[in-house]
């Protein structure tokens, strides 16, 4: 397959960091499948149905790409069930790139999509694996932080004074999309945060000063938020959140890297700029 004629796989493409992607990558003037399990065109792309799910939907999403963002199953404890299995079937369709969404707490051989990222390398001979730390857009839209300061001003953690490196998905999306279409992919894991590491204390006063609106962050112990998570999730799911926030009360992302802007040459958006753009505007 001539590569310039070929189109790239974005899974998820109507999720959080896909539809940036998917957005990007159209204007750049690439050709997109956006892939989701709604089969929703995105910014001109055209969709694709696709379910890890249900591997009869893989081929018509593998024909005619090279290349592909993947976003794993959403909610999975062993994702890599169903993305090996894909990716293989990848691999001998001729897809040469692949871009995997991880995370900044899961290395690779880790757990979940540790497996899956662990196995990259030696599937393709070019692929990246971006580890975002906590999304900033976990305070806005239909987020369980979000609403919860919205409905009673409050953000409930058991991190204590943990700090994280938040990290806006435009520029999650902004790096996936240079790892999609630079000449040279990165062949490596790529560690993404904004530029300052917070407390939630800092993000509760951060959102309280650009909104006006007062907002307390709410320390609970690790037996509290997993009471309170496994009231809506599976206890085993409850606890493995539980456990990232104890994590973090620990030191675990307590980091910042500059991948962003060495990757985009920008700087990435600080937390107080997604605010004013994201939260501030919900009235």
């Amino acid at each position: 397959m001539d590569h310039l004629d070929a189109a790239t796989l974005v899974i998820g493409a109507t999720g959080t960091t896909g539809r940036r992607v998917t957005t990007g990558l159209v204007a750049r003037g690439r050709r997109v499948k956006a892939a989701s399990r709604s089969a929703v065109p995105v910014e001109g792309a055209p969709a694709v149905r696709f379910d890890w799910n249900e591997p009869a939907t893989w081929d018509g999403a593998l024909d005619g790409i090279d290349r592909a963002y993947l976003v794993p199953p959403i909610g999975s404890f062993d994702p890599a069930a169903a993305m090996l299995p894909f990716l293989h079937r990848a691999r001998a369709s001729g897809m040469r790139r692949a871009v995997l969404l991880g995370s900044s707490a899961i290395p690779a051989g880790g757990p979940a999509v540790g497996r899956v990222h662990e196995a990259l390398p030696g599937l393709f001979e070019e692929w990246a694996v971006l580890r975002p730390s906590w999304f900033m857009q976990n305070f806005a839209g239909s987020a369980p932080h979000a609403r919860s300061i919205r409905e009673d001003g409050v953000i409930l953690t058991a991190t204590g004074k943990g700090r994280i490196g938040f990290v806006d998905a435009e520029d999650i999306a902004a790096v996936a999309v240079r790892a999609l279409t630079d000449e040279q992919a990165p062949n490596t894991d790529l560690i993404l945060t904004g530029p300052q590491a917070l407390t939630y204390d800092d993000v509760a006063a951060t959102i309280t000063e650009v909104t006006g609106r007062p907002v307390e962050h709410r320390h609970l112990t690790f037996a509290q938020l997993r009471a309170r998570w496994a009231s809506e999730i599976p206890l085993e799911f409850a606890t493995m959140l539980a456990d990232m926030d104890r994590a973090i009360a620990e030191g675990a992302e307590d980091r910042t890297s500059d991948t962003v802007e060495r990757i985009t040459g920008r700087p990435a958006g600080t937390l107080r700029a997604f605010v004013e753009r994201e939260v501030g505007r919900a009235g």
